[in-house]
């Protein structure tokens, strides 16, 4: 797995995993209030029906007491009037008057008159509840409620009931009225039914928003990551082309080293030997063919001497002789000794531990300050430091000649050269100068290419 891959999945997985832990409380709070909503829809529902029901009785308490107070009515009379008013009494769809005796005989039932007449104190609902000995027992309690489960007409479907009675003392009688409650349970299922489509709603919308904030940050990680890569191939098309161009560079300098320096000496050599060939044709003295010789052999010294400079300028050996510091110090001795300028070095440890075309580059870029101070800065000290901190290997070299502006030298073959060869390493490079003040070159190459070493090495 490639390390955009793990980054991509650090930044998926937390947020699924927030998301989820989220989405899980808010549902669960969100049923939990949707329960706690419904358990008190319902209490007030059954409120309102219980205020309903004692109203209801209230109006019939009140439509019998006349009777009740009416001398001229014998007492069998009266109870007669009473349920021939209860029978016909009736409210709403479904809403009736019952009556019973406190033994459990029914005298009024308007939607099951086979009831009239029977003992039904024994009488239980489909859940055991003896529901004529419990209305009785809050009738004679002062009036009261309860709920049981009772036919419902037309259909005669059992449904649950509540009802409400209330004691007529003198005669001895238990009235009363219900109402069933199937509309409440229907009306909360409904209400139950349009709080949980939200809740699915709410829950699809934000596993939506997830799915968009996912796939938003996958296309996201794919369009970083091909935007990367193109970067990272013009990067190295651009690597190559000034690579080549520092071949090209390195290339016409020798070259021209070729031509103008070994080319001349080695014709100039020809030229004597031939000399002297001719004078030994012609019989001249010898004295005079001994200098010509001399004189050739000098011209082929400075051959010699040519092809090593050129040699050592390839590749010094004594990189591949005695190692990087001993390059370093030697080039700073032999800069001093020929300048008169004042050096002064710092060098890490384990200086030869380094990869093989960050030693060269190193060099190459100590040699181009120490030229170009030498040429151009008129300087007295010179201060060269390598150092290793952090990630990453530091170098410094300072002077304090008469600087110059950067800008006006950017494109010139020694600044562009180091920094080209810095840039083949994945270095970094920078030049500090002011007039008076001196100039510093500073150099940053990553620790892990600095030790390990890199893809392109230098010539």
């Amino acid at each position: 797995m490639t390390l955009k891959s793990k980054i991509i999945l650090l930044t998926v997985i937390p947020l699924l995993l927030a998301t989820a832990i989220i989405t899980y409380l808010g549902v669960t709070h969100a049923k939990s209030l949707t329960q706690q909503e419904l358990a008190l829809y319902e209490q007030r529902m059954i409120e309102t029906r219980k205020q309903a029901l004692k109203d209801n009785v209230a109006i019939a308490m009140s439509a019998i007491r006349p009777i009740l107070n009416d001398p001229t009515l014998t007492t069998e009379q009266a109870k007669l009037k009473v349920r021939r008013l209860l029978t016909g009494l009736t409210y709403n769809e479904d809403g009736y008057f019952f009556a019973y005796t406190l033994d459990g005989v029914n005298l009024v039932h308007p939607t099951q008159p086979d009831f009239v007449g029977q003992n039904l104190l024994e009488f239980q609902d489909r859940e055991g509840d003896f529901l004529i000995k419990n209305l009785i027992d809050a009738a004679k309690s002062g009036g009261g409620f309860h709920r049981y489960i009772w036919e419902k007409p037309p259909q005669l479907i059992q449904e649950d009931k509540l009802g409400y009675v209330v004691l007529i003392e003198q005669w001895g009688w238990m009235m009363g009225t219900g109402l069933y409650l199937d509309d409440i349970y229907r009306d909360l299922e409904i209400a139950q039914n349009t709080m949980n489509k939200n809740i699915s709603n709410s829950l699809f919308t934000v596993l939506f928003v997830l799915g968009l904030t996912v796939t938003m940050v996958l296309l996201l990680g794919l369009f970083i990551n091909l935007r990367e890569h193109r970067l990272a191939d013009a990067r190295l098309k651009n690597l190559i082309k000034r690579f080549i161009k520092l071949q090209i560079s390195e290339r016409r300098k020798f070259s021209r080293e070729l031509h103008d320096g070994i080319n001349q000496l080695l014709v100039s050599s020809k030229f004597r030997i031939e000399l002297v060939a001719n004078k030994l044709r012609k019989g001249v003295q010898h004295d005079t063919i001994e200098a010509d010789l001399q004189q050739a052999e000098h011209v082929i010294e400075q051959t010699i001497q040519e092809v090593r400079q050129i040699s050592h300028n390839l590749r010094p050996t004594l990189l591949d002789d005695l190692g990087l510091e001993a390059a370093l110090i030697g080039l700073l001795e032999q800069f001093s000794e020929r300048t008169q300028i004042r050096v002064q070095y710092q060098l890490m440890p384990n200086l030869d531990e380094l990869a093989e075309e960050v030693e060269i580059t190193l060099y190459r870029l100590s040699q181009e300050c120490l030229t170009n101070i030498e040429k151009h800065a008129n300087a007295e000290n010179v201060s060269l430091k390598i150092w290793l901190q952090k990630d990453a290997l530091h170098f410094e070299c300072r002077d304090d000649g008469c600087g110059f502006n950067p800008r006006d030298h950017a494109s010139g073959i020694g600044v562009f050269n180091m920094r080209e060869r810095l840039a083949l390493i994945e270095g970094e490079f920078s030049i500090h100068s002011e007039a008076e003040l001196g100039t510093t070159v500073r150099a940053l190459v990553p620790s892990e290419i600095a030790m390990s070493g890199g893809q392109n090495e230098p010539t």
